[in-house]
């Protein structure tokens, strides 16, 4: 379905395209810390406030269920209120919630001010569409791209940045900084943001219910949807296991050496806005291709990575693999991302949150697979379900040109 492009209203606060794709960017990246840091700090939590495993376990799924509801609760608002409005109150409660559970003073605070903070992390996903309109739709792609770079930027950071902060000073600590640094960005954001007034004008219950009419009446949606879950399972089988292969030999690395390996899969990042630029000039379909066949290659290389004996060899085959592992996946979600924006304008928000939303059940399901992976074949078979799902995205790029022009 073709939809005119919303208006772009004249503003005193317009910003100039390369800045608005780099505020879009930095926002995502320090926001979306919040979502992976607790899994670093459950540990350090649990123990300070006498939390039993099961409970401390409970920060980190709290988190991420508020996430998921705030995709589907908050997100459809820029479909029908002033985007900036939207986004700067949401990232205003997420300071709020941020300092709460820095501050909090009982296990039940902490979960209800950690699950208001996950949700409220839906602000990322408001700033996607806004990027998206205000850039023209042949650099939609690389716009897209670009702001994506910043996402894995700020997942593959969180955890040794919240580890390090930890080390320094406390957990509550990181809250601390990270209320600091998302309320600089809501002074920027406040400041440069444009505005973008949407075009429906339906009410906020008519929004909720369309999810499962656009999933029926856009095809782009629910391929690309579906292929970003299977990656999004790759990439959470393989870093939830990685964790546990390190410090085993050949590798033997400590804590902080792990925590340095989580680094390397920054430079995947890198693609991002690669893969943005192919998009816009017509060549989705074969950097589908390539990037589910590097999924699958580059898994191939972190299986074989653990059977070496030489500890460096091994580091830098496993190195090699991560790299190109995060290429494959940051690809896929890039062009998938693409798609799904050059679609109906008044609807991107919902369109957005149901991507999210269902790429994140993805990463829940390669968790959930990586664990058993692990229990019943250790590193080699985690591996292997991790390129499992490279090969069901392949099958799909075999079955399907949807969403690839």
């Amino acid at each position: 379905m073709t939809v005119s492009e919303p208006t772009r209203p004249a503003s005193r606060n317009q910003l100039a395209e390369r800045p608005l794709i780099w505020l879009g960017a930095i926002t995502a990246g320090v926001v979306v810390t919040n979502l992976f840091a607790p899994q670093i700090l459950l540990g350090l939590i649990g123990r300070s406030m006498s939390m039993p495993a099961w409970q401390a376990g409970l920060i980190s799924t709290l988190t991420l269920l508020g996430y998921a509801l705030g995709l589907l609760l908050l997100v459809p608002l820029v479909d029908l209120v002033e985007n900036r409005l939207v986004i700067l109150r949401t990232l205003g409660c997420a300071i709020v919630a941020a300092l709460a559970t820095a501050l909090a003073p009982t296990p039940s605070l902490l979960l209800l001010a950690t699950f208001i903070l996950g949700a409220c992390c839906a602000a990322i996903q408001m700033m996607v569409p806004l990027v998206a309109s205000m850039v023209a739709p042949d650099r939609r792609g690389q716009a897209i791209g670009e702001v994506m770079g910043g996402l894995m930027i700020g997942i593959l950071l969180s955890r040794p940045a919240a580890s390090l902060i930890a080390d320094l000073w406390s957990w509550r600590a990181y809250y601390v900084v990270s209320a600091a640094l998302m309320a600089l960005l809501a002074g920027a954001l406040a400041r440069y943001l444009p505005t973008l007034r949407p075009t429906a004008r339906a009410r906020y219950t008519d929004l909720l219910l369309s999810f499962p009419r656009l999933l029926r009446e856009e095809p782009v949606l629910r391929v690309r949807a579906w292929t970003a879950s299977l990656v999004m399972a790759s990439f959470t089988a393989f870093w939830s296991a990685v964790a546990l292969r390190l410090p085993e030999a050949p590798f033997d690395l400590d804590a902080k050496g792990v925590a340095a390996f989580a680094l390397i899969g920054v430079a995947g990042a890198a693609a991002t806005p690669m893969a943005g630029r192919w998009g816009d000039k017509g060549r989705a379909r074969p950097m589908f291709f390539a990037a589910h066949l590097l999924i699958i290659g580059s898994l191939a290389l972190c299986a074989w990575a653990g059977m070496l004996d030489s500890q460096i060899t091994s580091l830098l085959v496993l190195s090699l693999g991560t790299i190109l592992l995060d290429v494959g996946i940051t690809t896929d979600q890039t062009l998938g991302r693409r798609a799904i924006n050059l679609l109906r304008p008044e609807a991107r928000g919902r369109m957005n949150g149901l991507f999210v939303a269902l790429f994140f059940i993805g990463g829940g399901v390669g968790a959930a697979a990586a664990s058993l992976a692990w229990s019943f074949g250790g590193w080699t078979m985690v591996c292997t379900v991790a390129a499992s799902f490279g090969v069901l995205g392949l099958l799909t790029d075999l079955t399907t040109r949807t969403g690839t022009s």
